[in-house]
């Protein structure tokens, strides 16, 4: 059987005033990523999937944000506020190119998921015009009613014009609806804006169906997966839910978190096996961790890879660009930004690592800094295979220390080091050869200098 094609339009024009923000509403995250973002991760996907968002004039910030969370996507504008059926029809360029259904959601809606959508999907097969997401509300305040008979849904009833006996009802409309695209546009365009705000709303369609002798149905979810985003506290709630979630798959997948809801996940975040995390971590965006990691309490995580069997932490902070090999140590009040640190790499304390790359089973000491900026530039640091960085040493970039060197504690490197050198002097004026054997004396004879 060939698969139904889609359209799923995704409205996000409001300007969300309540937020008390010059970021519009659906930019808001929730787990490192846009409200809208999440609902276009949910959205229909493939070659027979098609996605439209439609923004508000003058958010250009919007339409990028789709465009960087689905590539997919085609927007646009609606010029003037007036209705969600309104809205629906600025789309009306990608609804007439036809599809088998037409999905209508909202950017505010980030605990949405695709199963919700299929679920949504199916009656069309089976001969329904419309399907109607509900839930079944706590407290109905203020929510549009579903009134239903047997199977079919009746009508979306407002809450202020409700009876005393559809407020009695608490399924309640989440405004995600699935059309049967062959009908959609015909009845979409018969809504009028005959109420007193002069707008077209999309809950009439289920009176034009009915008068059409068609049908319409009501899926139903949880109240948490329809939940809109208005205020700040709408958010924070949002992101509760959202956290939870996520905690769960990682601990389904394996993951041990010794105090879960004290655990802050993104949306993305992987996992390999046997990850452990302790207490009070918070990861990022783009964060990858591999087999056998643990990460200790307090560590900051974002945008960085962690290789097999390596340790973060306590206190540590992962910046952008960092990557870790396997059995890599970042210890305690340790900074790494934009660095490639190989296999067997060890930073226990106090250090800042910045636009380097350190080689394999380099020893780097407490209060060591790579000096990347100076004042106009970033430069970057190269530190050799099996490299010794001696305590509150400063390594100021561009500079390069050689496979095997040694760098004497407290020193100031401000030229290149070759391969198996030794530099000791303060102010690191004078680079002396043959480093390397003589530190492998100092080994042999038990006076190893102390690593930090």
């Amino acid at each position: 059987m060939t698969a139904r094609s889609s359209l799923t339009v995704v409205l996000a024009a409001g300007e969300g005033t309540r937020m008390r923000s010059a970021t519009p509403k659906v930019l808001h995250s929730v787990a490192g990523e846009s409200l809208l973002a999440h609902v276009l991760a949910a959205a229909p996907k493939g070659a027979e999937a098609a996605l439209a968002v439609v923004v508000g004039p003058d958010h250009t910030a919007v339409a990028q944000e789709a465009k960087r969370a689905r590539p997919d996507v085609q927007t646009f504008i609606q010029h003037e506020r007036l209705g969600t059926a309104h809205a629906v029809l600025a789309a009306r360029e990608a609804i007439t190119r036809g599809a088998n259904d037409l999905l209508i959601a909202f950017g505010d809606t980030p605990l949405i998921s695709a199963e919700t959508f299929a679920r949504l999907r199916a009656p069309l097969k089976h001969g329904a015009t419309l399907a109607v997401l509900g839930f079944r509300a706590v407290d109905p305040t203020g929510y549009g009613r579903l009134v239903v008979e047997g199977n079919r849904l009746i009508a979306i009833r407002e809450h202020a014009e409700a009876s005393g006996a559809e407020r009695a009802i608490n399924l309640c409309n989440a405004g995600v609806m699935a059309f049967d695209g062959a009908r959609a546009l015909e009845i979409i365009e018969k809504i009028s804006n005959a109420n007193s705000k002069r707008e077209y709303y999309l809950t009439d369609a289920v009176g034009i169906i009915r008068n059409l002798g068609l049908e319409a149905v009501v899926i139903e979810t949880s109240e948490d997966e329809v939940r809109g985003i208005n205020t700040r506290a709408q958010l924070a709630e949002a992101e509760q839910v959202m956290q939870t979630r996520l905690r769960k798959a990682a601990l389904d997948a394996g993951v041990t978190m010794i105090a879960p809801e004290t655990v802050y996940l993104a949306a993305d975040t992987t996992f390999g096996k046997d990850v452990i995390i302790e207490p009070f971590v918070v990861i990022g965006p783009g964060v990858s961790i591999a087999d056998g990691a643990v990460i200790h309490s307090f560590s900051h995580i974002v945008q960085a890879s962690i290789g097999k069997q390596a340790s973060i932490g306590p206190y540590a902070r992962l910046r952008p660009g960092t990557s870790l090999g396997e059995g890599v140590r970042i210890g305690n009040f340790v900074e790494t930004k934009a660095s490639v640190l190989d296999a067997g790499v060890k930073v226990n304390h106090l250090s800042y690592i910045g636009d380097t790359h350190i080689g394999a089973n380099s020893n780097v000491g407490a209060g060591t800094i790579t000096c990347n900026y100076d004042g106009f530039g970033k430069h970057r640091t190269e530190i050799g295979e099996g490299a010794f960085v001696g305590t509150n040493s400063s390594l100021v970039a561009p500079v390069k220390i050689g496979n095997g060197a040694y760098i004497g504690s407290g020193s100031v490197i401000t030229r290149d080091v070759p391969d198996d050198a030794m530099a000791i002097e303060r102010t690191a004026q004078t680079i002396r050869e043959g480093g390397a054997a003589r530190y492998r004396e100092i080994k042999t004879r038990g006076k190893k200098p102390t690593s930090g």
